[in-house]
C-alpha cells in the first residue's frame, strides 16, 4: 500500500464533496416533483426519524441499564445471603 501524498487525500476530498452535491441535488429534484400529500408523507417520516426514534432508542437504554443495575444488586445480595447460610 503506498502512502498518502497531499494530492491524494484533496482528490478523495473532492471525490466526496462531488458526491455529496450530488445526492444533494437529487434530493432537491425528488422534492420538487412530489406532490402535496407525498411532501407531507416524507416530512411526517422524516420527523419520526429525527425525535420518536432517537427518543425510543435512548429510553431502551436507560430502561436496560435500570435492569442490569436491579438485577446485579438482587443477584448480588442473594450470594451474600447464600454465605451467610453456609458460614453459620
Amino acid at each position: 500500500m503506498s502512502k498518502m501524498n497531499t494530492q491524494a487525500v484533496l482528490d478523495l476530498i473532492e471525490e466526496i464533496f462531488r458526491a455529496f452535491a450530488q445526492t444533494l441535488r437529487y434530493g432537491v429534484r425528488l422534492i420538487g416533483r412530489m406532490s402535496p400529500p407525498a411532501l407531507l408523507g416524507a416530512a411526517l417520516v422524516l420527523a419520526f426519524i429525527c425525535s420518536i426514534l432517537p427518543l425510543a432508542l435512548v429510553l431502551f437504554v436507560v430502561f436496560l441499564l435500570i435492569k442490569l443495575v436491579v438485577g446485579a444488586t438482587v443477584v448480588g445480595s442473594r450470594r451474600a445471603n447464600r454465605r451467610q447460610e453456609h458460614a453459620e
